[in-house]
């Protein structure tokens, strides 16, 4: 039962915060007056559908929200999509999603349970599979939730009706997904379900099959989409711009700090428990010059690996942030790789190639072009030749852009 600390208006604020829309807000209010009368917690919904196996700050954003409501005493639900990970969401996407295999995704799933408990309670959060009512539906089953949506309705969503217009190739298998998630919603019996604004169209799907059940349809909350690293398209492993929950604390730290001014605003809202008041008296001092970005991006990093690993943690990743590029000295703790006679030729090796060996690079023609760039040091000395046949020397530090560091030894 959520907690009556909070006044009605407090707690839908809260709930509010960091959302893009939330739909319809009335009925929200209502479902929340009456949770009081009843003392019956609302049942707040989370699908992931475990497609990879780590996640970024973008994935865990509506997470963060479910945790918001279970600590209001709402039931918190996280329905791991073993069966729609195997269709794969199509929402945003301009092409088919490569398929996996069952094996595949339970594989992922074991993942991604240790990372969202970083955040929920699990002892009080009901993990569910969609494959244990996917599984037992017969193909009659299957026609009969297909028939519950149009052709024209399904079109109504962008990617599919742009695809579609362009000639793109579109599956049957891609637009039976929103009924899938829906159908999710009716299973558990869901009065909220959480996810990113490109949801929006598959929690609708779920509120119209729960009404068509005769249930009490169910609260959308999204979230907006968070921009990544670099400062244009969304937060993604493909791209490189992301934050990874499994990060170390010092990488976690410095990927932060290269966050661009414009964006903390947004982080803060999204990720951190800074209160709402604190953060307007923070952009009221950065717009007046009272508060240095750079000491608010500080605050920022601080608060991030704070969360998923420890203040402790936070405090040694700054000291190291610090000493690496306030002080250009080497970080305390970088990985060893270590040569052999095997890795030379006539006592040399490419330089590209020793970026690839040391983890560097992950092939070489990135190893070229990151040498290209200027963006490789050795002992501090940038290489600008991208054929360089280099002499290894014991004890020498490789160092690619601001962030990653291989100490070389010889066997």
């Amino acid at each position: 039962m959520p907690t009556q600390v909070l006044s009605l208006e407090e707690e839908l604020a809260l709930i509010k915060r960091g959302t893009e829309e939330v739909f319809p807000e009335e009925e929200l209010k209502e479902k929340l007056k009456k949770c009081r009368q009843t003392k019956k917690p609302l049942k707040a919904k989370l699908g992931v559908d475990p497609t990879g196996a780590d996640l970024h700050l973008g994935h865990i954003i509506p997470v963060l929200k479910l945790k918001q409501l279970q600590d209001l005493g709402h039931e918190a639900i996280l329905i791991i999509g073993d069966y729609t990970a195997m269709v794969g969401d199509p929402s945003g996407r301009n092409k088919t999603r490569p398929q996996l295999t069952h094996e595949q995704v339970l594989e992922n799933c074991r993942t991604y349970q240790d990372q969202v408990f970083k955040i929920l309670d699990p002892a009080k959060t009901r993990v569910v599979y969609n494959g244990d009512w996917f599984s037992k539906m017969t193909f009659h089953d299957v026609i009969n939730l297909m028939s519950q949506m149009t052709l024209a309705r399904m079109l109504e969503r962008e990617d599919f009706a742009n695809r579609f217009e362009n000639q793109m190739p579109l599956s049957l298998h891609e637009m039976i997904y929103p009924l899938m998630q829906g159908y999710d919603s009716v299973a558990i019996e869901a009065d909220i379900e959480l996810g990113g604004i490109d949801q929006k169209f598959n929690i609708l799907v779920g509120r119209d099959l729960q009404k068509t059940m005769n249930l009490e349809p169910q609260i959308g909350i999204c979230n907006p989409i968070l921009i990544g690293l670099d400062g244009k398209e969304k937060m993604s492993k493909s791209l490189g711009n992301y934050i990874g929950i499994k990060d170390s604390p010092s990488e976690m730290y410095g990927k932060t700090m290269s966050i661009s001014d414009e964006l903390m605003m947004m982080y803060f809202e999204l990720i951190t428990d800074v209160p709402i008041d604190k953060l307007q008296t923070m952009a009221k001092e950065l717009e007046t010059g009272k508060l240095h970005p750079m000491e608010a991006k500080r605050f920022l990093a601080r608060e991030i690996v704070g969360r998923f690993h420890s203040h402790d943690a936070a405090l040694e990743a700054e000291a190291e942030f610090d000493r690496v590029f306030k002080e250009n000295q080497v970080p305390d703790d970088i990985p060893e790789v270590v040569l052999t006679l095997d890795d030379l030729e006539h006592g040399k090796i490419w330089i590209a190639r020793l970026l690839v060996k040391a983890g560097l690079a992950t092939s070489n023609g990135e190893g070229r072009r990151l040498i290209q760039q200027g963006g490789v040091r050795i002992d501090g000395e940038v290489v600008s030749d991208a054929n360089l046949d280099w002499s290894p020397k014991n004890d020498t530090v490789i160092q690619v852009g601001k962030r990653r560091f291989a100490r070389i030894t010889m066997a």
